[in-house]
């Protein structure tokens, strides 16, 4: 065996432009397939991040309160009592939090947006400590009623700064519309496209606006201590929420605010929990990650498919050239199986090579991007879901990358290799051309 690779690694050296040639399409088919990988699961980092820290726990349980049969709103009554069976019911608990849902206008001097506002407790908001990084103000200032966190990207529309006043414009429970004067104490950097329609304040201020009771709130969320417990604990809540006489609504995977229009149109009135995870809550910017990854797939096929079609022709073309040695290594006693394995074993040593070194040049490159912190122009934002070029390299996936490639080289090199070692000694040492 150490015989038949001394021989290909001859053959490789001898004809190295070739080797050059095609190593350098391998390796380069390699390093792209593994940077859109590293783009595809950047992204799926980055809606994590965004989702359970702006939008969503891992595992959500919110509600719907109808005072008419006619109109919903994203309310849960009564929430401590909740909580406090979730701990009971929950040990894979990590911590709990409830957020108050709302949307509103927030008004400046010189502008006006529409905002998704969330009522926090910030002093149990560990996820916002981890991720937010807050550009001017304070985080902690926000527990004082009547203040309010926004994102850079909203204050500069909105043209404001740390210590203005905006007022908050939105509808209560009874269609009457509510204004309230808050006082900008902190600016965070943006996290992704979510930050743009989201802002923060206590939940004692989205009471007011709301003229809700201080027992009120939009959703609970929990974070686990590890998220492989999402499915069970979502199902175990609907078992224990359902034995402790809540009303349920049927599992709908979508964010809440999209479900208004179905729920506005049934006859019931009073309360139902709705049970989520994060997955739901961004389900409708799932189609990015989507399309990206068909993307991924489609452009790997092409170039699996042009790089298969390079190493048949750079093979044929290396067993024409040698088709004399080919028939005097028969002539010599050379077995077909072993003349097939020779070629088969310069497929296999030129692929991992190539496909290794392309690995490396993609994972350096990545590491590269992301210590410079490129900014990816604003359209490009949108589908990135971050401000900046995020390349997530997993090992996983580099492993999948060069084994992928790797073997597809190895399969389209069988054909060609297998005729070689088809081939009649005489009819090989007399070829000429």
């Amino acid at each position: 065996m150490l015989q038949i690779f001394l021989i290909a690694f001859r053959n490789l050296l001898a004809h190295r432009r070739r080797t050059l040639l095609l190593g350098s399409a391998i390796a380069g088919v390699t390093a792209l397939l593994i940077i859109l990988m590293g783009v595809t699961n950047g992204m799926r980092a980055t809606m994590l991040e965004s989702a359970t820290t702006l939008m969503s726990g891992h595992v959500n349980v919110g509600g719907f309160y109808k005072v008419t049969s006619g109109q919903a709103a994203a309310v849960v009554v009564n929430y401590p009592k909740i909580i406090d069976l979730i701990q009971k019911e929950v040990p894979e608990l990590d911590y709990v939090s409830q957020r108050g849902r709302g949307w509103a206008k927030i008004v400046s001097d010189t502008g006006s947006m529409q905002v998704g506002v969330g009522g926090i407790d910030v002093e149990k908001e560990q996820g916002f400590r981890k991720i937010l990084q807050i550009r001017s103000g304070k985080l902690d200032d926000l527990r004082e009623p009547g203040t309010i966190l926004i994102f850079e990207e909203q204050a500069k529309k909105l043209e404001v700064r740390v210590g203005d006043e905006v007022t908050l414009s939105a509808p209560t429970l009874r269609g009457t519309n509510n204004t309230l004067d808050v006082r900008v104490v902190a600016i965070a950097a943006n996290v992704g496209m979510m930050s743009s329609f989201n802002t923060f304040v206590p939940s004692k201020s989205l009471q007011d606006l709301y003229q809700l009771k201080s027992d009120t709130t939009g959703a609970i969320f929990l974070y686990l201590k590890d998220m492989k417990d999402i499915p069970a604990v979502q199902q175990r809540l609907r078992e224990k929420l359902a034995a402790a006489n809540y009303t349920l609504m049927d599992n709908d995977p979508r964010a809440f605010w999209m479900k208004f229009d179905a729920i506005n149109r049934e006859g019931w009135t009073g309360q139902k929990l709705d049970i989520t995870n994060w997955e739901d809550e961004i389900s409708f910017v799932q189609w990015v990650v989507k399309g990206l990854g068909f993307l991924t797939g489609f452009l790997t096929f092409v170039l699996l498919v042009i790089i298969a079609v390079g190493i048949m022709n750079t093979l044929w073309i290396a067993i024409r050239e040698r088709t004399r040695e080919v028939g005097t290594l028969r002539a010599i006693g050379m077995q077909r199986r072993r003349v097939l394995v020779m070629f088969l074993t310069e497929a296999l040593m030129l692929s991992l090579s190539a496909t290794l070194a392309g690995a490396t040049l993609a994972t350096l490159f990545c590491l590269a991007i992301n210590a410079q912190s490129v900014r990816a122009p604003e359209v490009v934002q949108v589908m990135l879901l971050t401000e900046n070029w995020f390349l997530k390299v997993e090992p996983g996936s580099v492993a999948f990358a060069v084994t992928l490639i790797t073997l597809c080289a190895m399969a389209v090199s069988l054909i060609p290799s297998f005729l070689a070692a088809r081939m009649k000694p005489v009819t090989a040492m007399h070829h000429i051309g």
